[in-house]
């Protein structure tokens, strides 16, 4: 077991590392950035009121509305990497990686925008009755060929793998580790309860994970917000000194200190952004599965309420986890015991702690774990589900929610030293087809979108205006029969 661990590090820090996906996800960031014109900079206010206020297109195809499309894909992503995953990366490279955090998000708010127009375009509808798309489908469908099938197959594969790891065990994991240190529950009655919580929302399939993640996804990130914020308050005439520390310290390294090991500017920016991938998923198609289910009445308008995605998680939820670190001075905090820093599991825990009053952080960093935690298992339920219809149809769809939910009760009882690496190798297989898929489709993408906002640049257009303005366009009449065919 020691060998399959130490084999599947080796090959995560290859995928992960400065000569594969760090230039690449960086790179189809800036690449799509200049394509699109901006987009994530220039609509993100239009496309906040879309998500966030109006949250859906009335009358239009699909299984859920846009806000519940958008609560679902967040349910997967604010998770354990918005508190664990922001603690390793400043622990190991410093402040200065929150700052490469920042910029794969808003590069990624592009890659995200392209992959859940994507999702959308080429979304077909299955023998349910649902929709079901993203780059399991999009690939195959929007790159002809061989080439296309291929990259289309390894995203399934890969995704439908990364289900069971970082979506199911690493996070069940988590909450009955977390619940046995605080409250001393055994971790197999965390487990039972969690599996029979998921398998009850999962039997009634997407319209059912829609309404739970709508209602407990955005109260969970305010709870968790408003703690933050209320440290920041506290201490803040230490936040321009944290601040100065996270863009000093990106392009300069963290000189070594106390028990802090040091940090070169190369591992600044690869735990920056292997970290911010691994909060936000932006470029690994995850997201645009759940984009395919939205009521939506063109694929630009999903793909903008997705893009906001990325910004809340990233710019708010791991700023704020950050900030407080930093402010705080906890990551540089050493262990009496070993006079080494003290370890990245406790680290956004100790810094909670030593912001808020009594048990207060220890409170809100636990509940928020165990939240963000079973919400990604919600949304990574509904991921694996779309890629187990892709590759063996719709009849094994409900033995996989029956499965995935027994997964849970086994990643809360035992040690998950390989699953780790092996959720880091998946993540990281997963974006790569997407990511070459994203550049191949970018001139479709391109096009499509910019006569899209030439005619609706605030997203208010109706249906009946955008039938107008659509008819004639390559794509829309073939989109507009692809939303009632069935795929089998």
């Amino acid at each position: 077991m020691d060998n399959l661990e130490a084999f599947l590090g080796t090959i995560g820090g290859i995928v992960w590392g400065p000569f594969m996906l760090i230039p690449l996800l960086l790179g189809t960031g800036i690449y799509l950035t200049a394509r699109l014109g901006g987009i994530q900079f220039l609509r993100l206010g239009a496309a906040l009121r879309l998500g966030l206020i109006k949250r859906k297109d009335d009358d239009a195809e699909g299984d859920i509305s846009q806000f519940q499309a958008l609560t679902t894909a967040m349910a997967a992503t604010v998770g354990t990497g918005n508190i664990v995953g922001v603690a390793t990366a400043i622990g190991i490279g410093g402040p200065g990686a929150l700052f490469w955090m920042w910029v794969t998000a808003l590069l990624g708010m592009a890659s995200k925008y392209s992959e859940a127009f994507l999702g959308v375009r080429f979304r077909t509808t299955d023998t349910a009755g649902e929709k079901s798309g993203g780059p399991q489908y999009y690939l195959e469908r929007g790159i002809p060929g061989a080439f296309g099938n291929f990259l289309a197959l390894a995203f399934a594969i890969f995704a439908f793998c990364a289900s069971f790891g970082i979506g199911n065990m690493t996070q069940g994991n988590s909450i009955a580790s977390n619940l046995e240190r605080s409250f001393a529950v055994p971790t197999w009655a965390t487990g039972a309860v969690l599996a029979g919580m998921t398998l009850l929302v999962l039997v009634g399939g997407i319209k059912s994970i829609g309404k739970v993640t709508a209602g407990f996804v955005p109260a969970m990130i305010l709870f968790y917000v408003l703690g933050a914020l209320y440290i920041l308050g506290a201490n803040i005439t230490a936040v321009p000194a944290a601040l100065a520390e996270v863009f000093g310290q990106a392009f300069t390294g963290t000189s070594a200190a106390g028990g802090f090991v040091g940090s070169t500017i190369m591992i600044a920016v690869q735990f920056g952004v292997a970290r911010g991938i691994f909060s936000n998923e932006s470029g690994m198609g995850s997201a645009a599965i759940a984009a395919a289910s939205a009521q939506t009445t063109h694929p630009v308008r999903q793909g903008l309420v997705s893009m906001t995605q990325t910004f809340i998680d990233t710019i708010i939820v791991v700023s704020c986890t950050g900030l407080v670190i930093v402010t705080t001075g906890v990551w540089k905090q050493t262990d009496p015991a070993t006079g080494e820093q003290i370890s990245a599991a406790i680290m956004t825990g100790e810094a909670f702690t030593h912001g808020l009053p009594g048990q207060w952080g220890h409170w809100i960093v636990t509940v928020g774990l165990v939240l963000f935690a079973y919400s990604t298992i919600l949304g990574w339920a509904y991921y694996g589900e779309r890629n187990v219809e892709r590759l063996f149809g719709r009849s094994l769809v409900m033995p996989f929610r029956v499965l995935f939910s027994l997964v849970v009760f086994f990643g809360c009882t035992v040690q998950l030293g390989v699953v780790w690496n092996f959720s880091d190798v998946m993540n990281g297989l997963m974006a790569i087809p997407n990511l070459i898929g994203l550049l191949i489709l970018s001139g479709l993408i391109a096009r499509e979108t910019r006569h899209y906002l030439r005619h609706d640049p605030k997203l208010e257009a109706s249906r009946a205006e955008i039938e107008a303005f659509m008819q004639g366009q390559p794509g829309w009449q073939e989109w507009k029969d692809s939303e009632r065919s069935i795929h089998h």
